[in-house]
């Protein structure tokens, strides 16, 4: 992670440091991160999994296999491992692999982020307006009122 991030002046222990203290604050599994993988196939993926109604599942298989397990999410039978976990068909998520079937999909989101400055996740917007970073409900639920969301 010190030589990916090394041209970025990021003090990286510090910031797992407040990753993992913002985990622990949200009840969430966190792991000893010491790599990082490219996400960019687990993505497409991703896309293919809401195609099948599983988005939800397999993106949380997807968080804890990489942020609590330190798994590479980069490779294809990591990934393969997550599909079958939650229940989808793995024939079909591996010819969607091969044929990058979503890869415009993801680069049209990559597009968005790139054209509107967002440079971390989680990012909530709304009317041209964001959130940044794990935030508390409060915090959340404020930013929906001041863009004229109602609660039901």
């Amino acid at each position: 992670m010190e030589e990916l991030f090394a041209d970025r002046n990021i003090d990286i222990p510090s910031a797992l440091a407040r990753l993992k203290k913002v985990a622990k604050e949200l009840d969430l599994p966190w792991g000893e991160r010491k790599k990082t993988y490219n996400s960019r196939l687990a993505q497409e993926l991703g896309k293919w999994a809401e195609t099948k109604g599983k988005g939800d599942e397999y993106h949380d298989a997807v968080f804890r296999a990489y942020f609590v397990d330190g798994k590479n999410i980069a490779k294809t039978d990591v990934l393969m491992g997550l599909v079958k976990a939650v229940g989808l068909p793995e024939n079909e998520a591996r010819k969607a692999l091969q044929m990058r079937a979503f890869k415009e999909s993801v680069d049209s989101d990559w597009a968005l982020v790139d054209k509107m400055g967002i440079s971390s996740v989680p990012t909530f917007v709304l009317n041209d307006h964001a959130v940044v970073g794990a935030q508390p409900y409060e915090v959340l639920e404020q930013f929906l009122r001041e863009n004229g969301v109602e609660r039901k």
